[in-house]
């Protein structure tokens, strides 16, 4: 089984975030933080966590970046728990039975994001369209072969086919321009 894992290649996150995401937290897409309040409203860093942001469930901090990582049964148990409780603790679930069924729910779309080998990190962009949520979803992969000597030389991008809806400058949104 497999599962997603954030990742931070930079310190981007911690610029571009409120709260950036630990490496190594397990993750979810998080688009259920975004459900009750309207996209168009959010500003700054909470904007870019709506855009791009994958929800670490240790920390609720947010990533750019996931990794596709092995996971066991195990690891599955516990990150549907701990996000169990975080949808109890802050996002009122009205109880732990209810917490857990969306829980999994959001652990197992994780999950079938994860048909790409080991190691392939993703990418994500959420945007809001006629009052619905749309997330589409970017892979990286190591290319075959020996490993490449030089920084960004070493993967290739899958579904690319479609332009984002929105040019993203990391720039701006590091200085909370958006």
């Amino acid at each position: 089984m497999r599962l997603l894992r954030t990742i931070r290649l930079d310190p981007s996150d911690t610029h571009v975030f409120e709260r950036a995401a630990e490496p190594g937290e397990w993750a979810v897409p998080g688009s259920f933080v975004f459900m009750n309040r309207d996209p168009s409203t959010l500003a700054g860093k909470m904007r870019s966590a709506f855009r791009t942001g994958f929800l670490g469930i240790d920390t609720l901090g947010w990533s750019t970046l996931v990794q596709v990582v092995n996971a066991t049964h195990a690891d599955r148990a516990q990150a549907i728990e701990l996000l169990a409780y975080r949808l109890m603790e802050k996002y009122g679930a009205p109880d732990l039975a209810a917490a857990a069924a969306a829980a999994e729910e959001e652990i197992d779309f994780a999950a079938s994001l994860c048909d790409q080998g080991e190691s392939t990190l993703i990418a994500m962009q959420r945007i809001s369209e006629d009052g619905k949520i749309r997330e589409s979803f970017r892979t990286l992969k190591p290319r075959e072969g020996e490993a490449p000597a030089r920084a960004f030389s070493f993967m290739e991008v899958e579904g690319e086919d479609d332009p984002p809806a929105a040019d993203i400058n990391l720039v701006d949104l590091a200085k909370g321009k958006t």
